[in-house]
């Protein structure tokens, strides 16, 4: 199993002291895994838990993979900040009472960049065969904010992505390495938005098919 080193992630936490967020969550996954897949942010199961996709979110995900003949041990998962943001907002009881609580919230482009160094080191050290990003956080922050699921889903894309060259820099440069990636929908997309799910199984057939045709690929 891969693990980004203690330092990263110590680093990562103090970059972002203040925001409101709260835990950390590891990215988890193979060595060498036949998709790199990365997310938006952990959610209020991930932060309690420390393990990223679980929940229903977590179960549409399984299934996806399932339907390439993966597992979650063939594959690593991340995403673009990895504390759980959250908003405060008000939530009505059965009993008419009205309590505060937590609610998610996706990551700023400020808390994205303080975490920004965990993203690189696992892009960097894994080699991933095919990135597939879960949204449009996890597609922006490697392609930049004009890149949008809704144009780009189902498609291969090869080219650089965006890392942070130095700690103190507060824009991203780009990778002297190309990738190829395959952005497709978040998996909770389909709770709110029903009509997506045919898009999703359709870009899942497109990485079965990448990932089938670079496995038969012969040996150079």
């Amino acid at each position: 199993m891969f693990r980004i080193p203690d330092d990263i992630a110590r680093v990562a936490r103090e970059r972002s002291e203040g925001f409101q967020v709260e835990g950390f969550v590891h990215g988890e996954g193979s060595e060498s895994p036949a998709l790199l897949l990365v997310g938006e942010a952990p959610g209020e199961h991930e932060g309690v838990h420390g393990v990223p996709f679980i929940g229903r979110a977590g179960e549409e995900l399984m299934k996806s993979l399932a339907s390439v003949g993966l597992t979650r041990e063939d594959v690593y998962m991340t995403s673009a900040f990895r504390s759980r943001p959250y908003r405060w907002g008000t939530k009505k009881e059965r009993d008419g009472t009205l309590t505060e609580r937590k609610y998610n919230r996706p990551p700023t482009q400020k808390e994205q960049l303080a975490h920004a160094p965990v993203l690189d080191y696992e892009v960097a050290n894994l080699q991933p065969k095919l990135i597939v990003t879960l949204g449009n956080v996890g597609l922006q922050r490697l392609l930049g904010k004009h890149a949008k699921v809704t144009d780009l889903h189902g498609q291969l894309v090869t080219q650089p992505v965006q890392y942070l060259h130095s700690l103190e820099d507060t824009q991203y440069s780009w990778t002297e390495q190309a990738y190829t990636i395959l952005p497709t929908f978040h998996p909770a997309s389909v709770f709110y938005r029903p009509s997506l799910r045919p898009e999703l199984e359709k870009d899942w057939m497109k990485i079965g098919e990448y990932l089938h045709g670079f496995t038969a690929r012969p040996l150079e």
